[in-house]
């Protein structure tokens, strides 16, 4: 045993740390319920309900009735930790104090003692704390779990001192992300201006680009789950096109080789132009980079768009293809009732507007200069992020004392 720690159900902590549950420090308590019909679709007061939690008002109620409620039922205080009850178990906001009513039972708070945990050390608290499920699965958070769920608690002086480290790097990462968001707003302006048509700038459609050749615009294969295993040949799908870039996720998809030379599969290369099918939303597209992957195939609601390199620049297509002028005509092929998806050949028929592929290059270049910036700090982003996660775990357990 390191000198100074001591053994405990959660592990071993600090001899001059406690462990604690949440019905220690406080008591669970939620906004009365509110019905259906006392909301509206517009008013003074924002009603949140656990989807929207936190973000953007479910609906609204009256001043009236906002007043009533809070001055005759428990109401949070500014600074007071909201969690999610329901939905994703255990989100948590501090809570800004401006006006606002939260849904019942879904949304809850802790009415904690001050004088013996801050409420802002307590928000960490919740970011790492485990409930007892006794084995089940989690489909709400009941009070009961929520106020025996254990946590270890420092002084008061330690909790100041953790709360202002991770404090300092939620800042950083709140920094980086609004640069990113102004990074971002800036290339939508600049994505704006250099795609709009402009004079000497030639209609086609965008199967004439594929100089009307099926192999230079076909979709990917249908690949049934049955096929998909965990290695192999890698399995790009809808989920991996986001609106002009590549997503990775870490839950990869494959075939088999044998399923690839069965099911005949058609093979993706570095930089083919993608073009999802499929909503939400249809017609959005990327450039496949390297992934590191020796044979990549890619699902059925794909469409691999290979232009040749003197008649169109995929990078700028991919960036054309992110435009809402671009959604405006897909939404108008878009059909289907349970899943929204143009066609193939409704794809084939949108028509686009090019400058000369020497201009493509040069706006493809400029964009492609404001995506690495994006990247860069994103990968910061990333970074900061996992740092934190870090901290969290060796400040919140006393591995890394703040004395």
């Amino acid at each position: 045993m390191v000198k100074g720690y001591k053994h405990t159900e959660l592990g071993i902590i600090p001899k001059d740390w406690e462990v604690k549950t949440i019905g220690d420090i406080g008591e669970v308590k939620m906004c009365k319920r509110i019905f259906n019909f006392q909301t509206k679709s517009d008013g003074p007061i924002p009603f949140f309900k656990i989807g929207t939690f936190g973000k953007v008002a479910d609906a609204y109620i009256s001043l009236e009735l906002y007043n009533n409620y809070r001055q005759r039922f428990s109401f949070p205080n500014k600074g007071d930790i909201l969690i999610s009850a329901a939905g994703t178990i255990g989100r948590t906001i501090v809570y800004d104090g401006k006006p606002a009513y939260f849904q019942d039972s879904n949304i809850v708070w802790i009415d904690n003692n001050e004088k013996v945990i801050y409420n802002k050390f307590l928000y960490y608290i919740f970011r790492v704390i485990k409930y007892n499920t006794e084995g089940g699965t989690i489909q709400r958070l009941y009070n009961s779990i929520l106020k025996n769920a254990k946590f270890i608690l420092p002084s008061k002086t330690e909790q100041n001192n953790i709360v202002t480290v991770l404090t300092d790097i939620d800042d950083l990462i709140r920094n980086v992300e609004k640069l990113i968001d102004k990074k971002r707003a800036i290339k939508q302006g600049a994505m704006q201006e250099l795609l709009k048509p402009k004079k000497g700038w030639k209609e086609e459609t965008v199967f004439e680009l594929a100089e009307n050749k099926k192999e230079l615009f076909d979709d990917g294969d249908w690949i049934e789950a049955e096929f998909i295993t965990d290695r192999g040949v890698r399995l790009i799908q809808t989920g991996n096109i986001g609106i002009g870039y590549y997503i990775e996720k870490e839950n990869k998809k494959y075939i088999s080789k044998k399923s690839f030379h069965q099911l005949n599969c058609k093979q993706l290369y570095e930089g083919d132009l993608l073009v999802c099918r499929l909503a939400e939303p249809a017609g959005r597209a990327c450039v496949l980079p390297n992934i590191s992957e020796s044979q990549i195939i890619t699902s059925v609601d794909v469409t691999i768009f290979r232009p040749k390199k003197e008649i169109a620049n995929r990078i700028f297509l991919a960036n054309l293809f992110s435009t809402s002028s671009w959604f405006s005509k897909v939404i108008e092929k878009v059909g289907g009732t349970t899943h929204k998806r143009i066609s193939r050949s409704s794809l084939g028929k949108i028509p686009v507007f090019l400058p000369a592929i020497e201009e493509q290059n040069r706006i493809a270049q400029m964009l492609s200069d404001m995506d690495e910036e994006i990247q860069e700090l994103e990968k910061k982003l990333a970074k900061y992020k996992m740092l934190k996660q870090g901290m969290m775990q060796n400040l919140l357990t006393g591995k890394i004392r703040l004395v």
